[in-house]
């Protein structure tokens, strides 16, 4: 019986990696799109910077000064930034109102997420989804409502009135988000931790949370920037 001859592979693969084995396809399909991406990227960055840094003159007078470059660099604004205006006040107040509205939504939607997603009660399905409608109303809506309660509290011009308000469009969005990490977690393992005598709050805390760190990283940083 006559062998049945195979037909050869060619010795390159234009249509696949073998395209990118010579250097000037490499540069002009790889290196040179992801240079042009890296400048556009980084140059809000770069100017920021050597504007930090520029005397007023070098940033008014462009006809003598090079307005990409910096000649006498000096650190005036920086100097007259930190040491002569309440900036660094209001830095920190932003920080401590940020995390702690960061960590009160954290908290609350943990525990209303759990809730819908494992408590099994009646109508879970639909608290999850009003909590996600929740998220879609804006929040400009909510300005007039809030602003008295506010002023009824006596909270007005506080830092507890940010702290207090900014869950309100934090909590929907995080719950949600922390809704699709619960339900991904295997029911199996808190099953097996209720036979072995476990608590609810003892599931959450040794078994849910150490699974669900993406989500909640990703929750924190979505709350923290809104706050901020």
């Amino acid at each position: 019986m006559a062998a049945i001859k195979r037909p050869r592979r060619p010795e390159t693969d234009e249509g696949g990696m073998g395209y990118l084995q010579s250097l000037p396809r490499r540069v002009v399909t790889v290196y040179l799109p992801l240079l042009v991406f890296i400048i556009v990227l980084l140059f809000p960055f770069y100017w920021m910077t050597i504007t930090a840094v520029k005397p007023n003159v070098e940033m008014t007078d462009y006809a003598n000064f090079n307005p990409f470059w910096v000649v006498h660099p000096t650190l005036q604004h920086i100097r007259y930034l930190l040491f002569e205006t309440s900036y660094p006040g209001w830095l920190l107040n932003t920080v401590i109102i940020s995390t702690a509205a960061t960590f009160l939504s954290l908290l609350a939607a943990v525990l209303a997420a759990y809730a819908i997603e494992r408590l099994r009660f009646s109508g879970a399905r639909q608290v999850g989804l009003a909590v996600f409608l929740a998220y879609l109303v804006p929040p400009s809506i909510l300005f007039i409502p809030l602003s008295v309660m506010v002023f009824n509290l006596g909270l007005y011009d506080t830092p507890f009135a940010l702290i207090l308000t900014y869950p309100t469009f934090l909590i929907p969005f995080c719950t949600w988000l922390l809704m699709g990490y619960f339900r991904s977690i295997p029911f199996e393992l808190e099953e097996c931790a209720l036979i072995d005598g476990a608590t609810r709050l003892q599931i959450l805390t040794k078994i849910v949370l150490p699974l669900s760190v993406p989500g909640l990283i990703s929750a924190g940083i979505f709350a923290f920037t809104l706050s901020w």
